[in-house]
């Protein structure tokens, strides 16, 4: 056989089993199944927030997708497929940390104590570890993403944390999504007051100031609309904004 010929054949097979296996790593990775998750977040979310009895009816069906995030190696997942991977997980795992001692549950706090925080109970389980959803917020979501939409994304279970939306966060749909409830959130009037020019806001941008750059002002004005952004646009140089009271109470559908 020619040896060009023969060169031009190996070139040509390698080429075909480049295209047909597709190359390692993240471009190629793997989507995880979120239809069970879809399912649940479908029937027990609703505006008023979570139905944990609902929720506690079909807890077998919540084990199931904790334990298809379990199997999931999520290192092999693109980075958008990754961070809704972490996002759904740490959302899914408060409800079942919730679901542990619910009905007689009146705050996430009541799983703490004097010496650990319910965050930092170990209790998620990722790929065969257990960590706790503190190292899945501070560890994992927010030094690896730098994104500060993702804290109107993951939920603490509280009344005045952001509302879980009633469909998983998708790798292929992230960035409209993570806009979306960031949105809903900035505009929602009971998360917000505006008097004078003084701008009460959620205790989130003071505890977590430095994700949003110091500046909080900037970030309502990057996302609000009507008649808030107007007001606020017209008063920007003398805006100045303080926080208002969190409620920790159990955001427990009302009866």
């Amino acid at each position: 056989m020619d040896k060009r010929y023969f060169g031009f054949a190996i070139m040509l097979t390698l080429s075909l089993m480049v295209g047909t296996f597709g190359p390692a790593g993240p471009s190629r990775a793997s989507t995880v199944n979120h239809d069970v998750w879809a399912g649940l977040l479908g029937k027990y979310i609703t505006t008023g927030g979570v139905d944990y009895a609902g929720f506690k009816t079909e807890e077998d069906r919540l084990d199931q997708y904790l334990k298809v995030l379990d199997d999931t190696d999520p290192e092999k997942l693109s980075r958008n497929e990754q961070y809704a991977y972490y996002i759904n997980a740490y959302n899914a795992w408060t409800i079942k940390l919730i679901l542990s001692g619910y009905p007689g549950v009146k705050s996430i706090k009541d799983f703490g104590t004097i010496l650990k925080s319910p965050w930092q109970k170990k209790l998620v389980r990722i790929n065969g570890a257990v960590i706790t959803l503190d190292d899945v917020e501070h560890n994992i979501l927010r030094p690896r993403f730098k994104d500060p939409r993702v804290h109107f994304a993951i939920n603490c279970s509280a009344a005045s944390c952001p509302p879980l939306r009633p469909e998983p966060y998708l790798g292929h749909a992230l960035d409209q999504q993570l806009d979306d409830s960031t949105r809903s959130f900035v505009n929602d009037e009971s998360s917000h007051r505006l008097e004078g020019n003084t701008l009460y806001v959620s205790r989130i941008f003071k505890w977590f100031s430095e994700d949003f750059n110091e500046n909080v002002l900037g970030f309502y004005l990057q996302f609000a609309e009507g008649a808030l952004k107007e007001k606020l646009t017209a008063q920007k140089d003398t805006i100045q904004v303080k926080y208002l009271d969190y409620d920790w109470s159990l955001n427990d559908i009302k009866s």
